[in-house]
């Protein structure tokens, strides 16, 4: 049992469960028949595309734990996992199975929509993951930028697999416009990620230091990366401001709940940031940040009233 429950550490599984709820939210609660939108996939063909993200992105978090075992050891002394409970040629093994495993989905799922080409971004996703763990992160802020696409990427493959094989003359403005809302997400999601991965480089700077990355806080210093971080943090708060001046003033409700959950914490986090020095105040912003993304994706249980 102890190796099973050190098994969902090492994948994740918070994470996994965030990434398959927001999947299902696209599918459940955008792509619905009341706006309109030709979907492709039934439930299992759904959920085979579920799996699928899920084993690719779970084969990712093992590799990149097997990385950084060493910066880990100063960063993350208490959750360290490879080699303490989990075995290295264990954890490459599950790495390996999973990996094997969404490939195999995705082929499923390519030839299942008639879209055979769409195998290749599994592909992708599997090899950037592999190249982002073993060279990529340890890149000035190329790591950070590629961890952040990755992320956006598992909403754009629901609009991709669901939307495009049915995409015809007819409904082609329908299909187009839903997949505008998806790709609004899919930045909102990209921005985030972003913050947040530098914000954890900020917070992992004493072991990334001595595994020899040339992260931000590294390369800049902690003092300066914190103000570029800082700086970016408006990012998403201007985007947010504009999505709702632009396309929610019409929809109280819809306003009230991105102004307390989303648009609210975007600037108390940016707040924070501006006097973060402590270890301790980067994580916490790091699960703010965290915590934001969730929200700002369940508010697709919104559109319901909003498109109607």
């Amino acid at each position: 049992m102890a190796v099973i429950h050190y098994f969902f550490k090492l994948i994740r599984w918070q994470n996994l469960l965030m990434m398959a709820l927001v999947q299902c939210l696209i599918k459940f609660a955008l792509f619905i028949p009341e706006f309109g939108v030709e979907t492709t996939l039934n439930w299992y063909g759904f959920a085979l595309l579920v799996l699928a993200t899920l084993c690719i992105a779970a084969a990712g978090y093992i590799i990149n734990d097997i990385y950084d075992v060493e910066a880990d050891i100063i960063n993350k002394p208490n959750k360290l996992i490879i080699d303490r409970h989990i075995s290295n040629k264990t954890a490459f093994n599950w790495y390996l199975f999973l990996n094997v495993a969404g490939v195999v989905l995705g082929y499923v799922m390519a030839n299942t929509v008639d879209k055979s080409g769409f195998f290749m971004l599994f592909i992708i996703l599997s090899a950037l993951l592999y190249v982002y763990a073993s060279y990529l992160k340890y890149t000035l802020l190329l790591g950070n930028i590629v961890v952040a696409l990755l992320v956006s990427s598992s909403l754009l493959i629901v609009g991709l697999f669901e939307l495009l094989p049915v995409l015809t003359p007819e409904n082609r403005n329908t299909q187009l416009t839903v997949f505008k809302i998806l790709l609004d997400y899919a930045i909102f999601a990209f921005l985030l990620n972003l913050i947040r991965e530098l914000i954890k480089s900020i917070e992992d700077i004493d072991g990334d230091y001595k595994a020899g990355a040339r992260s931000l806080p590294i390369v800049m210093g902690r003092d300066r990366a914190t103000r570029i971080v800082f700086v970016l943090s408006f990012l998403p708060v201007a985007a947010v401001i504009y999505y709702m001046l632009t396309y929610l003033y019409k929809q109280p409700i819809a306003l009230i709940y991105f102004l307390i959950t989303v648009l609210a914490p975007l600037i108390y986090g940016s707040i924070q940031l501006f006097s973060a020095e402590r270890k301790a105040q980067f994580n916490k912003l790091s699960k703010l940040y965290k915590l934001i993304m969730l929200f700002g994706m369940l508010s697709l249980l919104l559109y319901k009233f909003i498109l109607t």
